[in-house]
């Protein structure tokens, strides 16, 4: 299965934590900015990108507990690639969808509406 693939199944089968965020972002609900999910980005398929800012969000579920060294390298390679990546945890998503948005902003340097 290629990346583009893997991305079409990863939008069929989103997180709950994800479907939170994809209905805060989706429509240029933030700050006018545009928003994709499950975007295939060098050898990485990334949960959410804008790439008009070149900002990838991730969600950090479960699985992420074990892989903290891969998420760092992970993140490190996307960076030098020149994109800002900002991480969240689903909880947080779930329990504070507000906080994580305003996290995304500062992110970008922008004040929250």
């Amino acid at each position: 299965m290629d990346r583009i693939d893997k991305a079409r199944e990863l939008r069929s089968f989103q997180t709950f934590a994800e479907g939170i965020l994809w209905q805060l972002l989706r429509g240029r609900k933030l700050a006018g900015l545009k928003f994709r999910r499950q975007v295939p980005i060098d050898r990485y398929i990334a949960d959410f990108a804008c790439l008009e800012v070149r900002l990838i969000v991730e969600l950090d579920g479960p699985v992420h507990e074990d892989r903290y060294e891969h998420d760092e390298q992970r993140t490190d390679v996307l960076r030098s690639l020149g994109w800002h990546v900002v991480r969240f945890d689903n909880e947080e998503v779930i329990a504070e969808p507000g906080r994580v948005l305003d996290g995304i902003l500062a992110e970008l340097g922008r004040p929250a509406p």
